[in-house]
């Protein structure tokens, strides 16, 4: 039976492209189905699909899985590859995971994605340096630990899902990842990555929230969307 990923807007969905890219990137099929965001609270309407209101969900067949995390530990009991072979780099890979799950909130509110944008950001405060200060130093470790040129190692994995969004997070704002611009450009220029951009930048949705959380981050100096 074929999965069928929900997921929301291209340009605003962070926690939505980590098992979508996931799944691209592994060759997992599943059935892509979008219910963008439309007004500042899409709960009631989200939860005739999701326990949480939230997406994204997986479907597989009756059974509903949540959570970007959930989806991810769900799949790797079904497909190779979503973890690193090596030991030690499936241990980094999954501590990783953990931390980008459930931290960096500085990061989140401070520079909100927003794919078909660039953003002069505000003065970064002393959490969001930290935040940015830490994202370098998990890529740079990854990096130099397990040879490239994925964070974990050879292959594409969980670990390089969960950060896809900060890639086009530090592009739009122009972040200083150190030598783990490398990394940055490798997955920017992933196939799956470039179809996310290009439906992002096709969108015609405009969601008020968003482009209020937006507009406090810094000045738009490019906006590649379609009108």
């Amino acid at each position: 039976m074929t999965y069928t990923l929900i997921t929301a807007n291209r340009n605003y969905s962070s926690w939505s492209l980590r098992p979508w890219v996931l799944m691209k990137a592994l060759g997992i099929a599943f059935e892509d189905r979008i219910e963008p965001f439309t007004k500042p609270s899409n709960y009631a309407d989200f939860r005739a699909f999701s326990p949480t209101g939230q997406v994204p969900v997986l479907l597989d067949g009756a059974r509903a899985v949540w959570d970007s995390l959930g989806i991810t530990l769900y799949l790797a009991e079904r497909h190779a590859g979503v973890w690193p072979q090596d030991e030690a780099a499936r241990a980094f890979a999954m501590c990783a995971v953990t931390e980008m799950h459930g931290g960096f909130s500085a990061l989140r509110n401070d520079c909100t994605m927003n794919v078909g944008v660039r953003v002069k950001p505000r003065p970064m405060n002393a959490a969001l340096l930290r935040d940015v200060g830490r994202v370098r130093e998990i890529f740079e470790e990854g990096l130099s630990s397990f040879g490239g040129p994925w964070l974990a190692g050879p292959a594409f994995t969980a670990l390089d899902a969960f950060f896809a969004p900060v890639a086009f997070r530090i592009r739009t704002y122009g972040l200083d990842v150190g030598a783990g611009q490398a990394w940055v450009n490798r997955v920017l220029a992933h196939p799956a990555m470039v179809q996310w951009e290009a439906e992002a930048l096709a969108e015609s949705w405009r969601e008020v929230g968003h482009e209020a959380e937006l507009a406090v981050c810094g000045e738009i100096v490019a906006d590649y969307r379609a009108v």
